[in-house]
């Protein structure tokens, strides 16, 4: 999985047999429930059965946006990706709008230096990716994660990624800060079906840079280009250390 590759290594970091069982997040992880647990909201998250239109989007530059308040952005991208089971139903053309507007809320951003900051700690929900090996969308629907999970600790810099049925193949990872908002990973232990550890090799490994944070959301892009947009599930969640 990458954690969001979420942050997942590259497929020319593991052998095709690995890849197999590697948990794919974010990676992250995840059917999505389009409501926040246990944190403060003030965005609410429309039902994919209740979204099956596009939405179309602004294409002016975020400068104009001169209150810099991202509540009205989160709002538009979260009906823009609802009817688009986190990604694996986007069109090329949904995809550019999605990154449209990620952008506008980037610009946005109210947390500069995200790794110093305790609202990225916690477990994040994949409610939306680029990632196909993420997605699974090669296999049948029915053998697809249903839901895809991120965690990250700042302070002991661990993440963890985790699947949910059928398969509950977890990952987890050690964090390098780079600079203030972005870090390098370097996976450790696997566990397939979230119960037998694998060690992971040392070339799997990936980088994660967080674009967007507050109390509810986060962005992220990794290295291979993808696009990985979260929610807060579980702030009070801990990675094994």
């Amino acid at each position: 999985m990458a954690l969001s590759s979420l942050l997942s290594p590259s497929p020319t970091h593991v052998s095709s047999t690995s890849t197999q069982s590697i948990p794919k997040l974010y990676h992250y992880c995840h059917s999505i429930s389009f409501s926040f647990q246990n944190t403060p909201s003030f965005t609410s998250f429309p039902s994919p059965q209740n979204q099956k239109w596009r939405t179309s989007v602004s294409f002016f530059p975020a400068f104009f946006n001169k209150t810099k308040d991202p509540t009205p952005i989160k709002q538009e991208l979260l009906e823009a990706i609802a009817p688009l089971d986190r990604g694996a139903e986007a069109t090329p053309e949904d995809q550019e709008i999605i990154d449209q507007i990620a952008r506008k809320l980037e610009a946005c951003n109210p947390t500069k230096e995200p790794l110093k900051s305790n609202f990225l700690n916690g477990k994040w929900e994949l409610i939306y990716t680029t990632s196909k090996s993420i997605l699974q969308t090669q296999r049948p629907k029915i053998l697809r994660s249903r839901v895809n999970y991120q965690a990250i600790n700042g302070d002991t810099l661990r993440a963890q990624n985790m699947e949910g049925w059928p398969f509950f193949n977890q990952v987890t990872a050690d964090l390098t800060p780079l600079n203030s908002r972005k870090v390098a990973v370097k996976f450790d232990y696997f566990k397939i079906g979230g119960i037998i550890p694998v060690k992971a090799p040392g070339r799997a490994r990936g980088e994660l840079e967080i674009t967007y944070l507050d109390e509810e959301l986060r962005v992220s892009r990794g290295d291979l280009g993808n696009l990985f947009i979260l929610k807060m599930v579980d702030p009070s969640y801990r990675v094994p250390t």
